[in-house]
């Protein structure tokens, strides 16, 4: 099975949790507590995907269903726990922004199969 990149996501209106940050030099521990967070986020309800990257600055959109389930991950325990760790640690910067999705397209290319 290959990684999803993109997201799925169901027709809109849904939410976007945009974390654009900028890394400090230590990141000892930073990959496990990232895919733990990952994992965690997935078992929540109203999480819908998320999708990531890095080249300087790092930028991490996770989709909710609600802002309700957005709220539920902020307050969830071990999230708080490793967002203290973050600043502690791993980030030298970061912003949070919710948005509402209100409308989406995409494209995929035919396989070369096809």
């Amino acid at each position: 099975m290959t990684e999803q990149l993109i997201a799925p996501t169901p027709e809109p209106p849904y939410y976007a949790v945009i974390f654009t940050s900028v890394q400090t030099e230590d990141l000892d521990g930073y990959a496990e507590a990232s895919a733990r967070m990952v994992a965690l986020a997935a078992g929540m309800p109203g999480f819908l995907g998320v999708e990531s990257a890095r080249e300087g600055v790092g930028v991490t959109v996770s989709y909710w269903a609600d802002l309700d389930s957005i709220a539920a991950w902020k307050r969830e325990a071990e999230h708080a726990a490793v967002q203290g760790q973050g600043r502690r640690l791993w980030y030298s910067r970061y912003v949070t922004r919710i948005a509402r999705v209100e409308r989406d397209y995409s494209f995929e290319a035919p396989s070369a199969a096809e």
